[in-house]
């Protein structure tokens, strides 16, 4: 799982990252429901209710890809811990790369996007709901700063050193 904010490049490493490891890859934003665009597209930011069948799909999905054993790269911002617990319920060895960076960064990201549903207004409301990994998280931070093809082969390598 390639986590974090809008902005912070998740599909772009992590469709590298599943290219890299050879695996398949989805992004979070495709199992958003037509309510939930409408919704971001509009400005309004998803509540619990709306992300929990998002999520539950996800989760359906990686545990498919887990059972069959050919293992997968998903983008999706599960900011908050408990949404992560619904990962992890479905994806018990789920490991979630969190990507993080400046406010200044992000912003800028956004305000270049086009043809995304979720406008640069919602920014803020993410950074409120994020809730940073937790040390008893299978998973690591890094700094989107780098190139994202320099982040895909650092998240490759220490998905290498991974038991």
């Amino acid at each position: 799982m390639v986590t974090g904010v809008a902005g912070v490049g998740k599909t772009t490493v992590a469709r590298l990252l599943a290219k890299r490891l050879n695996v398949p890859f989805a992004d979070g934003d495709d199992f958003h429901s037509p309510a939930g665009i409408a919704k971001m597209s509009a400005g309004t930011p998803l509540d619990d209710a709306d992300r929990r069948t998002w999520l539950e799909s996800i989760g359906r999905w990686l545990h498919e890809r887990d059972a069959a054993g050919t293992g997968a790269v998903v983008a999706c911002s599960a900011l908050k811990r408990r949404y992560r617990d619904t990962l992890r319920a479905a994806c018990p060895s789920a490991f979630f790369l969190h990507l993080t960076a400046t406010h200044e960064l992000l912003a800028d990201r956004l305000g270049r996007r086009t043809g995304h549903f979720m406008p640069p207004s919602l920014l803020e409301s993410q950074l409120a709901a994020l809730e940073p990994l937790e040390p008893d998280e299978l998973g690591t931070e890094l700094d989107a700063t780098p190139a994202p093809d320099t982040l895909a082969g650092l998240a490759a390598d220490l998905l290498a050193r991974q038991p």
